[in-house]
């Protein structure tokens, strides 16, 4: 219905006296003492629940109290170690493959980089030396890189070379980048238990081998970002 706007004219006689006499009717009682004291029952019941349901989650036996988790070993060869020894600089003439050499693997520092010749019946594009080490040359590796025109070529200096490892093996697998196969490892134990070991792997066209303490080797190769 549409309002219409003015004063709405006020109804007098009997009629208004009717409704007043209705509302007056239809008004609550007032609370009696036990509807108020059946109130505050609730109430206080309320409370004590909150009460006890802290307690319990606080207290005993303490679900929602979150216990830390166990400290987790760290490695004494991690990404971040600090090298004790200055890096050797990559040589002025270095190429891209040279370039790839980080200056540290955690805390084993890169040596002299020198061509080397030991893969020259596989015709490598090119092919390097490098002395990783942390000051203590008891503990030094030493990592053999070489690159071939394709992955195929790579690949079979690779397996020519896992085949001629001799030793136990501690570890192999797959090498991953951002999801796609690029290659293999690895990893094996010196003749006997003598403490050595070999770690080769193949990402893309490079193969890589690391030779040394077992433990070295493993901290490097674990690490090496290539």
């Amino acid at each position: 219905m549409a309002k219409t706007s003015g004063t709405p004219a006020r109804r007098t006689g009997a009629r208004a006296t009717a409704k007043t006499t209705a509302r007056t009717a239809q008004q609550p009682a007032p609370q009696t003492s036990g509807t108020a004291r059946r109130a505050r029952a609730v109430v206080c019941a309320a409370a004590i629940i909150v009460v006890l349901a802290l307690v319990s989650a606080f207290g005993w036996p303490g679900w929602a109290v979150r216990t830390p988790p166990a400290p987790v070993e760290v490695p004494s060869a991690v990404a971040s170690a600090t090298p004790t020894i200055a890096a050797l600089p990559l040589p002025s003439d270095a190429s891209e493959l040279v370039k790839i050499l980080p200056e540290h693997v955690s805390n084993y520092v890169r040596g002299a980089v020198e061509s080397s010749d030991e893969w020259q019946s596989a015709a490598p594009v090119e092919a390097y030396a490098v002395t990783y080490g942390n000051g203590d040359q008891a503990k030094d590796v030493r990592v053999l890189m070489g690159q071939w025109a394709d992955a195929e070529e790579a690949e079979t200096q690779y397996e020519k070379l896992a085949k001629a490892l001799d030793g136990e093996q501690l570890a192999a697998g797959n090498i991953k980048v951002s999801g796609q196969n690029t290659g293999s490892y690895v990893v094996v134990g010196g003749k006997g238990g003598d403490g050595t070991a070999t770690a080769l792997w193949r990402n893309d066209t490079v193969v890589f081998r690391v030779t040394g303490p077992q433990a070295s080797v493993e901290a490097v190769y674990k690490l090496f970002p290539v």
